[in-house]
């Protein structure tokens, strides 16, 4: 299993984060309500967490702490979340060429000239004239 997948699972109620992250059941419902959370929810509603949102209620906590208001940190998790998008973004591969699909008649024509090509070099055997020639009679 990849550990972003695990990272992501949610596992932890309402107590044991209150336990991990030493923040109060009240203070977690409203980073919820301010939208700096995302729990999960069993089907009696009730809040899982994963990693991610401990990681996410210690970085909250800790810039609380550092006398950032709520909208501040909003602003902070929004720039984080926009560089860790892009830092999970592949480089942009480039762009092949795409050659137009040749048809039997153009074909025909490119092995012939190739095999004509070929034996103006005498002395000289080459496999690929070998293996085309037999196309062609």
């Amino acid at each position: 299993m990849r550990d972003e997948i695990r990272r992501n699972m949610p596992l932890f109620s309402m107590g044991i984060i209150t336990k991990l992250t030493e923040l109060t059941p009240r203070q977690v419902r409203y980073y919820e309500q301010q939208g700096l959370i995302r729990p999960a929810r069993t089907k009696g509603n009730q809040r899982l967490f994963s990693f991610n949102d401990v990681d996410r209620l210690l970085h909250i906590k800790s810039l609380m702490e550092k006398g950032v208001n709520i909208a501040g940190v909003k602003e902070m998790l929004q720039e984080r979340d926009r560089q860790q998008a892009r830092e999970s973004q592949p480089e942009p591969q480039p762009k092949k060429a795409v050659k137009p699909d040749l048809s039997e008649a153009e074909l025909h024509k490119l092995l012939k000239r190739q095999l004509s090509e070929l034996s103006y070099k005498p002395n000289r055997s080459h496999l690929i004239q070998g293996e085309l020639s037999r196309f062609f009679h």
